[in-house]
C-alpha cells in the first residue's frame, strides 16, 4: 500500500523550507555514509558517530538508508539525523532486539555491552513488517546560534520522518532516546506518539547506575496524522 496523507505533502515541504530558510538553515540529504562519517568526525566533535550508521560496521546501501544534515548561513553544521530499514525477518521488533539490541549502543565511551540489557516494551511486541530505525538526532549547542527552544527541532525531525515515509512507506518507525532527553519532552517535539521507558539499560564505565533509553516509535497511521498537522502550528507551540 502506498501511503496517502490526508493532504498533499507539498504544503508541509514548502512551509518547512520557508521556516528553515528564515533561520538561515539549509538541508542536505544523502546516502553516502562514508561522506557522512567524515562530516561527523570533523564537525560534530561533541557526539560520536552512532554505531548503527557506521559504514565500517554495517552495509548501508543507498536504497535502504539516508542521512540528513542542516547548516547555518555560515556553513556550520547545526543538525543531523539518519534513518535505515531494519530487516526483521518476519519477527517482531521485540524478538529481533533480544539478540540484536547490542547493534544500537549509545554514542558514549566505556559501554559494557555484556552487562547491558534489553527489555521488550508493549510497542516492541507490536512493531513488525516494514520497519525503519531513526537516529543520529542532534542539535548544535547555543554557541552555534539560537537553534534550540525555537521549535526548529520539530520542523527538522518531521522533515526526516517525511523523507522516510516517502522513500519506504514503512509500517513503523522507531528509535531510542536517553531518559534525560525523553523527560524534557523531546520525543513529543520530534513527533513520536509512543515513548516507552525501560527498553534499554546500558552499563557504562564510570557510572554507578545504568543509562536508560526509551523506545520511541510511530505507526504508519501515527505518521500520517502527525504530518498532516500544519507545521507552523507545531513550531509556535514548541517554541
Amino acid at each position: 500500500m502506498t501511503i496517502q496523507f490526508p493532504q498533499d505533502a507539498a504544503p508541509f515541504i514548502a512551509t518547512s523550507r520557508n521556516i528553515l530558510r528564515s533561520h538561515g538553515i539549509e538541508i542536505t540529504i544523502g546516502s553516502d555514509f562514508e561522506q557522512y562519517s567524515e562530516i561527523i568526525h570533523s564537525e560534530r566533535k561533541m557526539q560520536n558517530l552512532g554505531v548503527p550508521f557506521d559504514h565500517t560496521k554495517h552495509n548501508l546501501r543507498p536504497r535502504d538508508s539516508f542521512w540528513l544534515i542542516g547548516r547555518n548561513g555560515k556553513g556550520d553544521l547545526i543538525h543531523t539525523q539518519a534513518a535505515k530499514k531494519v530487516p526483521l525477518g518476519g519477527k517482531t521488533l521485540a524478538a529481533h532486539l533480544l539478540t540484536r539490541f547490542r547493534d544500537f549502543p549509545p554514542p558514549l565511551p566505556g559501554v559494557d555491552i555484556n552487562r547491558s540489557r534489553f527489555r521488550a516494551t508493549p510497542g516492541a511486541h507490536q512493531i513488525a513488517g516494514n520497519v525503519v530505525y531513526h537516529g543520529e538526532v542532534w542539535m548544535a549547542p547555543p554557541e552555534k546560534g539560537c537553534y534550540r527552544g525555537v521549535g526548529l527541532s520539530t520542523v527538522l525531525a518531521r522533515t526526516g520522518l517525511l523523507e522516510a515515509m516517502r522513500r519506504w512507506d514503512p509500517d513503523y518507525i522507531y528509535g531510542f532516546m536517553l531518559r534525560k532527553v525523553a523527560f524534557k519532552g523531546f520525543a513529543e517535539r520530534m513527533g513520536y506518539m509512543h515513548n516507552e521507558p525501560g527498553a534499554l539499560k546500558w552499563q557504562v564505565d564510570g557510572h554507578e547506575q545504568p543509562i536508560e533509553a526509551f523506545l520511541t516509535w510511530l505507526s504508519q497511521e501515527d505518521a500520517r496524522y502527525m504530518l498532516d498537522i500544519p507545521v507552523e502550528d507545531l513550531v509556535e507551540e514548541a517554541a
